[in-house]
């Protein structure tokens, strides 16, 4: 019976152990997701402020501007590509973190049931015990 019980207790700290490692790549994903919109944010801003920086004195600097405002536009819509995928491994990351907490809180309830078992086992057995064993032991009732 002691030996249902570790096995349990081995389990749980291997579901434990699962479980943070699902929060710690939940949380890897979201910093990689904010890192990359705080990327798209500040392109953005780039090219916005591209504009409005100084008057246009020529054509050459005006075809500048405007080769660096589209590729700033590309970049931009890949950073939102990048972004999208990093969205969906967060949703990813988040589903194996609410299946490894499920799991942790079973092998909870399992390793509780597996010590509760055992402690009725002992109980019964003690019990089972002829009223002078149970003097020399010292639990009589």
């Amino acid at each position: 019976m002691k030996k249902l019980v570790s096995r349990r207790q081995r389990v749980l700290r291997a579901r434990h152990v699962q479980h943070s490692q699902a929060v710690v790549e939940t949380m890897r994903a979201r910093d990689e997701a904010d890192a990359i919109a705080s990327n798209a944010r500040r392109l953005a801003k780039v090219r916005d402020e591209l504009f409005r920086s100084q008057p246009m004195t020529d054509g050459a600097t005006f075809a500048a501007h405007r080769e660096l405002a589209a590729r700033l536009e590309s970049a931009g819509r890949q950073l939102d590509g990048a972004l999208y995928d990093a969205r969906r491994r967060i949703d990813e990351k988040e589903a194996r973190r609410v299946v490894a907490h499920r799991e942790r809180e079973i092998a909870e309830r399992l390793r509780d049931k597996a010590h509760q078992a055992h402690e009725d086992w002992m109980e019964r057995r003690i019990a089972a015990l002829p009223r002078y064993r149970r003097m020399q032991k010292g639990t009589a009732e």
